[in-house]
Parts: C-alpha cells; structure tokens; sequence
C-alpha cells in the first residue's frame, strides 16, 4: 500500500547523536508516563464522571495499551525512526495517510502539554504559598517558570536530558513505594465506604478515553530510535517495562486514593492526591507536592521531547517547514523546542486569562486525551496491515506479513477496542463534558484532511534512517559547554 520510493537520510546534513543506552531509555519511558502526575492530575475528573467506575473505565484501556507497547516494539525492530509512528504508516499504509497521522500525532502531543504546564503552576503556589489566591497574572507568571524549566534540559541535548530525568524518576519511585506502603498499613484506620452505584456508561466511556492521558508516555522510547545506540534492538523495550509499571503503579494508587478518601472530595478537586495525602501525613502537605512536581516537570519536557523529535523527522521531510529539522551544535532540534513550549505558553495564557479554566482544562484535557487515543488506534490500524497484509518496499515488491499470531490478534483487537471509544466518545462527550466538545474535535479532524492536502506536493517521500548499532567506545557525546 505505501506509495512510491522511499528516501535515505539527507547527506551531509546534521543528525542526531545516538547517545542512549538501555539504562537511558527506561526511566525515560517510565518517567514520561509520569503516574503521580498523571493520578494528580485527572484523578479529579475521573471521580466526578465515573466515581469508583474509574477503575473498570481505566482496566478497559489498560489492556489495547498494553498490546501496543508489543506492538512498537516489534514495528521499532523493522522501522527505527524519530518519527515513529507516523514514519510506521508512510512504510505500511502509505504517504496519504501518513500525512494525516501525522496531523492527529502533533495534535496528540501538543494539546498534551498546557495540561501538565497549568497544573506544574498550580502545584507550585500550592506547595510555596498554600493559602494565596493567586491572579492570573501570577499563574502565568509561575507557568512560565516551569516552561523555561523544561527547555532547558531539552536544549542541553540528549544525555542531560537522560540525567536530569533519571534523578526525578529515582524521586518519583521513592515516593510512589513510600505512599503505597503508607496506603496500606492505615487502611484499617481512614477507609471509607466502597459504593459503586448504578454504571454511568457515559461517565465510563469518557473516562476510557481520557486515560489514554495516564496511559501514555512510554512510547517516547520510539522517538528516540535515532538517538539510541542500538536502533533495533533497545527501542520499544522501555516503553513494554514503562507500560507495564504504568499498570502496576495505577492498580496500586487508585484503589487506596479511592478507598481512603470521600469521594465527593475527590469529585472534581484539582490535586486529589494532596487530599489523600492529607489524610495519611496530616499537616505535611509538601510530602505530596514535591514528587508531584517532580513527576509534572519530567512529564512536561519529556512529552516535549516526543513532539519535538516527530516535527524534527517531520521538517526533514519536507512535510512541514524544513528550519523544524535544525540542530543546535548539542544537536538537538531547538526551533522544534522553543516553538513548541512557545505555542504551549500561548494557550495556557489562552486558559488562565480569557476562560474558565477548569472548564478550559477539561475541554483540552479530553481533547489530548481524544488524539492520543486517535494516534494509538491509528498505530494499531498500520499494525494490523503489517502483520496481516504485509507491506510495499517499492511499487510491485511486496513483502509478506510477518508470523507473529498473537501480534496480529492483539492489533485487530486493540483496532476494535480503541475505534469504539473514539466513536462512544462522540456520544457522550457532550454530556459528560460539555456542548462544544464534538464540534472541537470535529474542526481539527477536518482540518487534518486539509493539512494532508496542503503538504502533498511538499515532501517526495518517507527518508529512512539508517543508523547502525554504536558499540560504548566508539559513542561521541556532543560538548556540553
């Protein structure tokens, strides 16, 4: 299916240093799923639209991502790329669609950020000025802290990046092991009475979709293909043990959040793990605050990264402006950088001075939440193909599928189970969330069939990296001065 013939890397031009290591790639994975942030941050929403339904509503997206994890895995072995999953689809299905892929991947990601940079604000003022009522302005202004905080690990290049995310992740373990523990032994002493009601099936469904939010992240390990030291072999195995810990660490946090707290107090608060936190270590709020922020601070850069890394494969191919594809002299794409958390900046300034921000909040949150589940059903779709069609080399040579039966069975389901949430999603969504949601996703969906036209005649097909395994000694890490 895929069209025409594909290109090799550009010659001569900059490319990205393959620095990582295993030991870089899984805490980054880890990292970027970011489970306290991730429970901080929609644990709210989640209780107010599904109550204790939470739990089965997160179970019924658990399992499609966990096939996915698999899935890269194997489509990292075949097809290392910066930009992953879109560059998945151009080999597979073909340039046609991979060109709107690629519109509902920068969406995925970049409606992914504003609602980890507000909420990094708003811990903020909470942990240095707990009973302040903070203006916008004030908002803003601690907002871009954590912006310009993100850009600079990123700038500095892969390995500080690596480094930097690798002492948060240590942090957000300690914390995540201490909490658990602490859950369980005063269970006995602050539980409260388990009533899960009649299912809200509305509820549950946009609870579903939204937990692609808290689901995602370990992918970032497949962006970063080209800048591993070994692109077929150590790509996608990060993201199966981030995927799986994500798992793990929410089977663990939310039945105890949930069990040791009221949950008309969760219903809607905007940190419900501080309210839990409370209960357990009365008085010590900043126990909780600390790793939160530091779980918000990776999830911020690190899902930067993932953007950055697609529109820098992205600009190289001509599919959007070629300056997207520069790299600094720590190569690094820097435009891609600034003018993601730029953008960023402009719709949290959006949020906090013109609307309702938890309004606002919800509307992009579900939106984010919305394109993640749509890139994930997409990387199923291509996944499916590969595995049961196979895929075109050039025009008239076809390869056959791979063997892999339980690939191919985990994919098609994963297709079904993800396409029906996206289709329940606009049933729902405007109850649950409210009118003007499906319109939203309705406009930037078209607009995707309008982006793919636009860039049709830009680009003359997918360049294929090419990047070999780089034993320790012959690895050259680029200055850091």
């Amino acid at each position: 299916m895929a069209e025409g013939l594909t290109s090799p890397e550009p010659a001569g031009e900059p490319k990205l240093a393959q620095l990582f290591h295993l030991t870089d790639l899984v805490p980054l994975s880890v990292s970027s799923v970011g489970p306290l942030f991730s429970v901080a941050a929609t644990g709210g929403v989640m209780a107010a639209d599904a109550g204790w339904w939470t739990l089965p509503a997160v179970a019924i997206l658990a399992l499609p991502f966990l096939v996915s994890s698999f899935v890269f895995r194997l489509l990292n072995q075949h097809f290392p790329h910066s930009g992953a999953s879109y560059h998945w689809s151009a080999r597979v299905i073909g340039r046609s669609a991979s060109r709107y892929q690629a519109w509902i991947l920068i969406l995925a990601y970049f409606t992914s950020i504003p609602p980890i940079a507000i909420p990094a604000g708003s811990y903020t003022l909470d942990l240095i000025a707990p009973h302040y009522q903070a203006p916008p302005v004030v908002h803003v202004g601690v907002t871009i802290f954590w912006i310009l905080f993100a850009a600079v690990p990123l700038l500095m290049g892969g390995k500080p990046t690596a480094r930097i995310t690798q002492a948060f992740f240590a942090l957000e373990m300690v914390s995540l092991t201490t909490f658990g523990v602490l859950g369980a032994l005063n269970w006995h002493r602050i539980s409260v009475p388990i009533h899960f009601g009649p299912p809200p099936i509305g509820g549950i469904l946009i609870v579903a979709v939204v937990a692609a939010t808290i689901l995602d992240g370990w992918e970032i390990d497949s962006y970063a293909a080209e800048e591993s030291m070994r692109p077929r072999d150590h790509p996608g195995i990060g993201g199966i043990v981030g995927a799986i810990g994500a798992l793990i660490f929410y089977a663990i946090l939310y039945p105890l959040m949930l069990g040791e707290t009221p949950l008309h107090q969760l219903a809607g608060a905007t940190n419900p793990l501080a309210l839990w936190s409370a209960r357990l270590i009365p008085g010590a709020p900043w126990v909780m605050l600390i790793p939160i922020l530091a779980s918000t601070a990776g999830g911020l850069w690190l899902t930067t990264y993932i953007l950055t890394r697609a529109l820098y494969a992205m600009g190289r191919e001509r599919l959007i402006p070629s300056f997207f594809s520069r790299l600094n002299r720590r190569q690094v794409p820097h435009i891609a950088i600034v003018a993601s958390l730029g953008s960023a900046l402009l719709v949290v300034t959006v949020q906090v001075f013109i609307t309702s921000l938890s309004a606002f909040f919800n509307l992009v949150l579900s939106a984010a939440g919305f394109f993640l589940l749509a890139e994930f059903f997409l990387d199923s779709v291509t996944a499916s193909v590969f595995l049961t069609i196979g895929h075109r080399r050039v025009p008239g040579t076809w390869l056959a599928p791979h063997e892999h039966r339980l690939l191919r069975v985990g994919a098609l389901f994963s297709t079904v189970v993800m396409g029906a949430l996206l289709v329940a999603f606009f049933i729902y969504g405007p109850k649950a969330i409210g009118n003007g949601i499906d319109q939203t996703i309705a406009v930037l969906l078209v607009m995707g069939l309008a982006f793919a036209w636009w860039t049709k005649r830009r680009t003359t097909g997918p360049v294929v990296f090419h990047g070999r395994d780089v034993a320790p000694k012959d690895a050259v890490e680029p200055s850091l001065l």
